[in-house]
């Protein structure tokens, strides 16, 4: 009777592991997410800074979590990002945050701002300063959670049809400079122009513009910039660190398990480090292609240089008067920036210094 009644408990059990079996495979159902691009997919780096995230999530989730990558004009136009993802039209996006300073200014720190930190200073005022600390606090205005994806790397300073010598060339000159740049820009007579980066060489070739950046070598040799406008200046002052974010929504990103939110951070922080890796690789060889092409090499000369410095130094006073979102950030960022460049200029700038100047 024993034997019996051991075996019938048994089977019961087995009957009830059977049916509770489908429960727990759906408690571990499929995440899901759209991932809306400000860029082209033909920018493979920049753009492709959102695969390598997407393709990381998926490896270390199992394929249990799922980011689908849209480029720009895809979802949304690729300033309609912020929105999008505020509006949870879609769980995340991958951006330059400074785009979207006609919102709020404030959202050109977490990128790039004129005479601002380089990429290493800017990954370490995220990761180690109170960067990502005060972006998050600003951007829980705007239902977003975010986490640095990329970084370009000191940038170049553009395509100019005419060379540029002095601040008088400036005056009238219609630049293509991305976001909040153009705030200094104007600011030095010129006329910024915020265009998307498929749709800078047309323009150029028109003649609707008389200059354009997007971000350096590389890229620049893909978007072909050298046949309409020769003239090749460095650096760019206003980027010399451009990083890129993952802007996800507030929702979405809560309702994730702690487990699926620690692998969108270990993949976006991968996703960091591989797009300045491949910009670092990539760019010598492509500027090296471009002079080949009949690309003009120029510095930016001194007067140029300390005209924008002074303009930019002036801008955020301004700006730090008048918002109380952009005073809190910049004056940690400002200070964070100082305390930088005071370190850089005894290792990095003395190394670099030196070995620059060797003939290797």
């Amino acid at each position: 009777m024993e034997r019996r009644s051991f075996l019938k408990k048994a089977s019961a059990a087995a009957a009830v592991g059977a049916v509770a079996a489908p429960a727990v495979v759906q408690a571990q159902a499929q995440v899901r997410w759209r991932l809306a691009s400000s860029f082209p997919k033909g920018l493979d780096t920049i753009y492709g800074g959102a695969e390598v995230f997407a393709k990381s999530v998926n490896a270390m989730s199992g394929g249990k979590f799922n980011i689908s990558v849209h480029a720009a004009g895809e979802l949304m136009p690729a300033f309609g990002v912020v929105d999008g993802v505020q509006a949870g039209t879609v769980e995340c996006a991958h951006t330059a945050p400074y785009y979207f300073f006609g919102k709020d200014d404030t959202f050109a720190i977490g990128g790039a701002i004129p005479f601002g930190l380089n990429s290493r200073q800017m990954t370490a005022w995220m990761y180690e300063g109170n960067g990502l600390k005060l972006m998050r606090e600003f951007y829980k205005n705007f239902n977003i959670f975010n986490f640095p994806l990329g970084n370009t790397g000191a940038q170049m300073g553009g395509w100019y049809r005419k060379e540029i010598k002095t601040l008088a060339d400036m005056k009238g000159l219609k630049f293509r400079v991305g976001g909040f740049a153009g705030k200094v820009i104007e600011r030095m007579g010129g006329v910024p122009q915020n265009i998307p980066g498929g749709e800078i060489y047309q323009a150029l070739e028109k003649g609707t513009i008389d200059a354009a950046e997007w971000i350096g070598p590389y890229d620049d040799l893909k978007l072909g910039f050298q046949k309409v406008a020769p003239n090749y200046y460095y650096p760019g002052w206003w980027e010399g660190g451009l990083n890129l974010e993952l802007y996800i929504n507030q929702k979405a990103y809560d309702a994730l398990s702690a487990e699926n939110k620690a692998i969108v951070e270990a993949a976006a922080s991968h996703a960091h480090v591989d797009m300045q890796a491949k910009y670092d690789a990539r760019n010598p060889a492509a500027l090296k292609t471009l002079v080949s092409q009949g690309a003009k090499l120029h510095r930016f000369s001194k007067e140029i240089m300390e005209g924008a410095f002074k303009e930019s130094m002036a801008l955020y006073s301004d700006l730090s008067a008048k918002n109380p979102n952009w005073k809190k950030v910049y004056e940690d960022y400002a200070k964070f920036r100082a305390d930088q460049n005071l370190w850089f200029r005894f290792t990095e700038a003395g190394f670099d210094d030196f070995m620059q100047a060797q003939k290797l």
